[in-house]
């Protein structure tokens, strides 16, 4: 993408353009936002839940359409997180600062920030009601609210976070352990974890293994340590062609793997991790550890487990084409809550935003949205693992589409 400077003309719009890329921090005064409380409507014509990479996309999407008066989004937290970096601040190769921005410096200018938490949906009668107890209702839907981590269906997490020699690059308050446990590494097994549920950035376990056994041969650790990777998966990777390209990566680099090992406890005062064995039920595996990286199982949100657009798993039912939902026709879904057969990362909203706005377009104009099979990317990563170049291309991987520029100045 080129840089906004490139494609404004005048000093008065490269003024403009500095002030969306300052966030609301730098432009104090002049913040071009609408404040949450004192201008929210009851009803829009577009109504954005969640304030993620594929919610502020959306909204930016939307806002062109039907102008940024019509348009809400409903999210309660006042931090924005981009979670792709997390793989290298874990790694110590980044600091976890620059992964966070202020929601406000995000959302698209003069699109309403409703600062609350969606308590219920009501597609039936075209509303929504928040924890505050305020109902909002819309013209368009879009459910845009991620995915849910589930550490306490693992014994003993949450609150095992608390030892040392633990983290998890899936959490905010957990990824500055992984450096920790990495940095304090002397020896023993060195464990990764993958869950036995859907997650997102599939790759990711992997990713901070390979950055892991980087750091151990750079600091002269490496001969000490063994690495051990326990998947509930049957295989590495989901397409063989790159998975014959990590098996190879796994010989070379002397990585243990066990597959239908699933993490059910951890008891961080012994160092052990307990894992369930998928093909033998009844069957458990103790793992003692020196360090240990849990990537804790994932589901779609409570708020729409017990929704009417949901599907039998929680997902919010879309066609995988068109990514309208399958009942109701004012209703749309994008990235991770939804059960759409791509990898739930950044990279695949940025593909869906495509086909959603395309599909949206055409619904506002009654005409029928097109059918078009969405492209994946998770090749993407076994690209970066297999070239042997971990924190270079895993970088690379992780800007590639120049996300969070795209969804703060581009609006």
């Amino acid at each position: 993408m080129a840089p906004l400077v490139a494609v404004v003309s005048s000093p008065r719009a490269r003024l403009f353009a500095c002030f969306l890329r300052l966030g609301t921090q730098q432009a104090g005064p002049l913040q071009l936002h609408t404040g949450a409380c004192c201008t929210a409507k009851n009803h829009y014509e577009v109504l954005v839940l969640g304030g993620g990479a594929g919610g502020i996309t959306m909204a930016t999407r939307m806002k062109r359409r039907v102008g940024a008066e019509n348009v809400a989004i409903v999210e309660p937290s006042e931090r924005h997180f981009y979670q792709p970096i997390w793989t290298l601040v874990g790694a110590g190769a980044k600091e976890l600062s620059l992964s966070v921005r202020s929601t406000l410096s995000v959302i698209p200018s003069r699109v309403q920030w409703i600062q609350d938490r969606v308590a219920e949906l009501n597609p039936d009668e075209n509303c929504i009601r928040t924890d505050s107890g305020k109902e909002i209702s819309y013209r368009y839907l879009i459910i845009a609210l991620g995915i849910q981590l589930d550490y306490e269906k693992i014994k003993g997490l949450p609150e095992g976070f608390a030892y040392p020699k633990i983290g998890s690059n899936y959490s905010v308050k957990t990824v500055e352990k992984t450096w920790k446990a990495l940095q304090d590494f002397k020896e023993g097994n060195a464990l990764f974890t993958f869950p036995n549920t859907p997650v997102k950035c599939a790759g990711a376990p992997q990713k901070i293994m390979y950055l892991s056994e980087a750091y151990f041969r750079k600091t002269g650790k490496r001969p000490k340590a063994n690495i051990i990777f326990n998947t509930a998966l049957g295989t590495i990777f989901g397409v063989k062609k790159y998975a014959d390209a990590l098996q190879e990566i796994i010989r070379e680099r002397d990585v243990s793997v066990n597959y239908k090992h699933n993490l059910i406890e951890v008891r961080p005062d012994k160092q052990e991790a307990v894992f369930e064995i998928l093909d033998k039920p009844g069957e458990t595996h103790v793992i003692p550890y020196e360090m240990l990286h849990v990537t804790p199982p994932m589901s779609a949100p409570d708020v729409l487990k017990r929704s009417p657009v949901a599907d039998s798993a929680g997902w919010v039912d879309v066609d995988k084409e068109t990514l309208q939902h399958k009942k109701y026709p004012n209703v749309f879904g994008i990235g991770d809550c939804t059960n759409l057969p791509t990898s739930k990362t950044a990279a695949a909203v940025a593909a869906q935003s495509g086909i959603l706005d395309r599909t949206m377009c055409l619904i506002m104009k009654n005409q029928r949205p097109i059918k078009k099979r969405l492209l994946g990317r998770s090749s993407l990563l076994a690209k970066a693992v297999s070239s042997g170049h971990e924190l270079k291309m895993a970088h690379s991987l992780l800007f590639l589409d120049g996300f969070w520029t795209k969804i703060t100045v581009t609006d």
